[in-house]
């Protein structure tokens, strides 16, 4: 089984992927809610914060990989015990770490029309239906929303450190 792990840039063949708490950037409305406990409908807290995640869909680990910063998108080997999550859309698991095989792509960003395809692909957590395509143009529309102040926040903080 291939697993995927989208997530921080930089990492090399045969360095460990660690369970680590949420990046938090001060100013972000989402990051300032996960800080409070809450969990953002646009990025939810993982369930299991101690665990890391893995899919068998490039897709869906691309989208955590485009959450990042220029995030990288790597082919692991879990560390552990691999177990189902019970909480993601696509086929996942966790484990409690994992080990970079391969860097698949680095610098990952989705385009609107990568967005799309994967959004009309999740399936409402409470009902499991598919989102209708209204659905998803407001879905796009709170990622946009969310993507603009992440990186007004972003450019904030980074005005405020170099002063």
């Amino acid at each position: 089984m291939r697993l995927f792990h989208g997530g921080v840039p930089g990492l090399r063949v045969g360095d460990s992927i660690e369970p680590s708490p949420p990046n938090v950037v001060d100013g972000c409305p989402v990051c300032e809610a996960k800080k409070r406990g809450e969990s953002p409908l646009i990025d939810p807290t993982p369930a299991q914060p101690n665990r890391v995640y893995l899919t068998t869909d490039r897709e869906y680990a691309r989208f955590y990989a485009s959450k990042w910063p220029k995030g990288d998108l790597y082919v692991v080997s879990p560390v552990g015990e691999l177990i189902e999550s019970e909480e993601d859309p696509f086929p996942a698991w966790t484990a409690e770490g994992a080990i970079v095989r391969s860097v698949y792509s680095r610098c990952v960003q989705l385009s609107w029309a990568e967005r799309r395809s994967l959004l009309r692909r999740w399936p409402d957590p409470e009902t499991g239906r598919l989102p209708t395509r209204m659905e998803v143009a407001d879905m796009e529309r709170g990622i946009a929303v969310g993507s603009r102040m992440l990186a007004q926040a972003t450019a904030a903080a980074r005005h405020q450190a170099h002063g």
